[in-house]
């Protein structure tokens, strides 16, 4: 199973009980919008969000966005239900579901079945619908290169620093605070660690939520992080943190400039005989345009997926 490619430098996260604003998520300029059935909807009212999501789906204007679901938890009553409703209400719909607070592969193998059913019930292409999961217990970050590897649905894994901190038992106070009791970046080892998981495996790393989203100063910050490190994206906990995302996690105009220039001159070089080149008095080998290649790489896509969202929103007007 071959995986698509997905822009995922923001990905906004939309409480799947507010119609108001899963049409404001399906307007923005996020990558990728995940209505959401989990924590922000209350046990009362998860049969009401279902409707509410799979209607929103399949009637809202989504344009190019990866359209996404955040079911429950396997370990809770509304699991089976959320993948069953949203999947039958809405097969043509949604892209991604994402899975919160897996321990092992066997909750991801549980829905990788349902969806392997479904899909076949439905006539739907095998593995159509891939899945994003949450490294948010202890449990799942002490097993996480194997969960990596468990599944050809998975596409990416996610940070959650809110519950791993109480599966932890760690003494913080809001998402992404802790500055005050802790010296540096005290999820440095947990985001490096899934980061190295996922890009052994294949799959894309995504930065988790920032509670603050009026300290833009601190969202870029930590989205900066993670970006060094190899993540591609970062979830949006508000529409104001979307254009931050967004802007952190793809190259610059200068930078794609200069991969360019590194990659062409080691091939230079190369060709020529030599095993290194100097550019700009900095002696750079294939390492180097190894490192560099992946960032031109990048911004190419996200100029392809760029030029296809100008065509569609010209296409609107």
């Amino acid at each position: 199973m071959t995986r698509p490619f997905r822009l995922r430098r923001s990905e906004l996260s939309t409480p799947g009980t507010s119609e108001a604003m899963m049409a404001k998520a399906a307007a923005s300029d996020a990558d990728l919008v995940f209505l959401d059935l989990e924590d922000a909807v209350a046990p009362a009212e998860k049969p009401r969000a279902r409707s509410l999501v799979v209607d929103a789906l399949n009637r809202l204007d989504w344009g190019p966005k990866t359209r996404a679901v955040r079911v429950n938890g396997t370990h809770t009553p509304w699991c089976h239900d959320d993948i069953v409703q949203v999947v039958t209400g809405a097969p043509n719909a949604v892209d991604l579901l994402i899975l919160p607070k897996v321990k092992a592969p066997r909750d991801i193998w549980f829905v990788e079945t349902l969806l392997d059913q479904l899909e076949a019930k439905l006539g739907l292409p095998g593995g159509r619908i891939g899945l994003e999961v949450l490294i948010e217990e202890t449990e799942a970050l002490a097993r996480v290169e194997e969960i990596a590897g468990c599944s050809p649905r998975l596409e990416a894994l996610i940070l959650g620093v809110g519950d791993l901190s109480a599966s932890q038992g760690i003494r913080t106070g809001h998402i992404g605070e802790g500055a005050d009791r802790y010296p540096g970046d005290m999820w440095h080892y947990a985001r490096n660690r899934m980061i190295v998981a996922a890009r052994a495996h294949g799959l894309d790393a995504i930065d988790g939520p920032y509670a603050n989203f009026r300290n833009d100063a601190a969202y870029r910050r930590e989205a900066a992080w993670a970006a060094t490190l190899g993540a591609v994206g970062k979830w949006a906990i508000h529409p104001n943190q979307i254009p931050i995302a967004n802007e952190v996690f793809s190259p610059t105009a200068e930078e794609a400039q200069r991969a360019r220039a590194v990659v062409e001159a080691v091939a230079r070089a190369e060709a020529a005989g030599e095993g290194a080149a100097n550019l700009g008095g900095v002696m750079i080998d294939a390492a180097t345009a190894r490192i560099f290649a992946g960032i031109l790489e990048r911004a190419e896509r996200i100029a392809e997926q760029s030029g296809t969202r100008s065509q569609a929103a010209q296409g609107s007007q």
